[in-house]
């Protein structure tokens, strides 16, 4: 049976990495057994915490002391997991995130579409599928859906458009099913039945 550790002592030892600056999660050790420490990541070198909705509920000021340190993901059994994280690192994000949205727009008024689209071809190197009024198209989509993600803090606006435009590529790659795709739809096939419910 594995050991189980109790939020303190994972709050205590989440410190103590912090602390220590820690760019790797050290392994956690309970009753001279090592616990497996697949339940937190290192994204930005930043920690995640992990905890189960029931420690939430049990035990909401020992969470809360978790969130101070950075993000806690709160895993759920009926529903996607939660990220508790703190309003003013939230505001932070956000605020970067629209400085950044902006300065990117002021710099596309200042550099040739040809030069701003070689950056992203750099990036997204599936944009070299598109055809050049494609990737034109694409190039103010993107800075537009990436001004209003910013603004609204929606990204799944920008991650929507990323998307649609991935698959285009796709379909571009293949020259059989773009040509399929392009011609004329000329037959009457008839009427579509309700979908199942």
């Amino acid at each position: 049976m594995r050991p189980l550790i109790r939020l303190g002592t994972l709050y205590r030892w989440l410190i103590e990495c912090r602390r220590a600056g820690a760019d790797r999660i050290p392994p956690i050790e309970v009753g001279g057994q090592q616990l497996d420490n697949s339940s937190e990541k290192v994204q930005n070198r930043d920690m995640v915490a992990e905890v189960q909705w029931s420690e939430l509920q049990r035990d909401p000021k020992q969470v809360a002391k978790l969130a101070e340190t950075g993000a806690v993901r709160v895993r759920r059994r009926d529903g996607a997991p939660l990220l508790l994280i703190r309003e003013d690192d939230e505001r932070s994000v956000m605020s970067g995130a629209l400085a950044a949205a902006r300065t990117l727009r002021t710099v596309f008024a200042h550099v040739s579409p040809d030069d701003l689209l070689a950056g992203l071809i750099d990036e997204f190197s599936w944009l070299d599928l598109l055809p050049d009024a494609d990737q034109r198209e694409f190039l103010i989509e993107f800075v537009r859906s990436f001004q209003t993600s910013a603004e609204t803090g929606r990204w799944d606006l920008l991650d929507q458009t990323m998307l649609e435009w991935r698959n285009t590529a796709a379909v571009h790659a293949d020259s059989t099913l773009a040509k399929t795709l392009a011609e004329p739809i000329v037959d009457d096939l008839g009427p579509v039945s309700s979908p199942v419910a």
